[in-house]
């Protein structure tokens, strides 16, 4: 049975005693994290803030089997943030539609949820009214004229339901329910509330498409409503893909199961817990990339040289080459090979010490 149709529904409930230790854990990581980042000052905790966003939008698209261009992302948010990042990619109405609600969720965090406010996020995800090639309704709850919505896997013929969500005449009063509770002061904490928010709103699953994604968005300004922070140092979506079979099987445990939701909100925390801690390594990136411009700002490079460098000091994944260089700033083989030769007589590049059948160079240590 669906936990919608449950005589008690929506009356969730959970073992708060089962879960201080967790959230008492959570709760002082993301004091300590808000805590040294204050002590950075605005201008990393704003590229610090960029990265993070950036992360979450490509991971939140990630999970739902979505890839989006990281330049895009990242040139889209810092438009909005105002961070100077050098040449921007050229604009992307379905990026700047994530990004757009990704930003109204966490900087809005203060203003209410409305579904009007949901009806925005929605249109701005699907800016064309087309999901892949299928036509779905925008801005507006889904209808159920093809049958009730499932989430489904599986060949045509031998599809796998996972979930069955409320009928969508059902949608209206489950909508205002929700938004009353998560507009409303229940007395629990509020990384809990996050938690439950992203559980009830996935389960009510009231547009044809995009649910996961306003889920995690919802999440995220819940979050942000607990951090009283409308930056971003971490990216919980970028944690839940990474444990993106534990969070969908145990998702649809839940939402097959009672109404008891601790084994959900404990999973929750942890993946939260991970996500915070996982910010050691954006801090180090970040700290190293405002060092590394401290020492070699005065030396004049071209866009291509620069496009480059930053590439490096965000974790290019795999060996720099001369070849990967032209492929990606879209330039002659020999062009690369004269930004590289300057590079390393400049004492900015190396070559790396790896074997391999073409040389291969990284970025000199400090």
């Amino acid at each position: 049975m669906f936990v919608w149709k449950r005589a008690d529904w929506p009356h969730w409930r959970f073992d708060a005693s089962a879960l201080s230790t967790l959230l008492a854990s959570v709760r002082h990581s993301q004091g300590r994290l808000l805590g040294r980042m204050e002590g950075l000052g605005f201008e990393l905790r704003a590229k610090a803030t960029l990265r993070a966003l950036t992360e979450d939008v490509l991971k939140t698209s990630e999970i739902e089997g979505h890839l989006l261009n990281p330049d895009a992302v990242r040139s889209s948010i810092a438009r909005r943030l105002g961070v100077n990042i050098g040449a921007l990619a050229p604009a992307d109405r379905h990026v700047d539609g994530i990004v757009e609600m990704t930003l109204d969720a966490t900087s809005g965090y203060a203003n209410p949820l409305t579904r009007e406010r949901l009806f925005g996020w929605h249109a701005a995800l699907f800016p064309t009214g087309y999901s892949g090639m299928a036509h779905i309704k925008t801005g507006a709850w889904r209808d159920d004229s093809t049958g009730p919505m499932q989430v489904v896997s599986g060949p045509v013929g031998r599809q796998k339901v996972h979930y069955e969500a409320p009928p969508s005449a059902r949608l209206e009063k489950e909508i205002k329910v929700f938004l009353r509770w998560f507009n409303g002061e229940q007395g629990i904490d509020p990384v809990i509330k996050a938690g439950l928010a992203h559980l009830w709103f996935v389960t009510i699953h009231p547009f044809d498409d995009g649910n996961g994604r306003i889920a995690r968005a919802i999440g995220d300004m819940a979050l942000a409503r607990c951090e009283q922070s409308d930056q971003r140092f971490y990216s919980l979506s970028a944690q839940i893909q990474r444990e993106r079979k534990e969070y969908y099987d145990l998702l649809e445990k839940t939402q097959k199961g009672a109404l008891d939701v601790t084994k959900w909100l404990a999973w929750f925390l942890a993946c939260l817990g991970r996500a915070i801690d996982g910010v050691e390594n954006t801090l180090r990136q970040v700290i190293g990339k405002a060092r590394f411009w401290e020492r070699c700002g005065g030396i004049p490079l071209n866009e291509r040289q620069i496009k480059m460098i930053n590439r490096l000091l965000d974790g290019l994944e795999g060996k720099l080459t001369s070849s990967k260089w032209a492929v990606m700033v879209k330039c002659s083989p020999d062009s690369a090979l004269r930004d590289i030769t300057d590079l390393l007589e400049r004492g900015v590049l190396k070559k790396a010490k790896a074997g391999g059948r073409s040389t291969s160079y990284e970025l000199v240590a400090e």
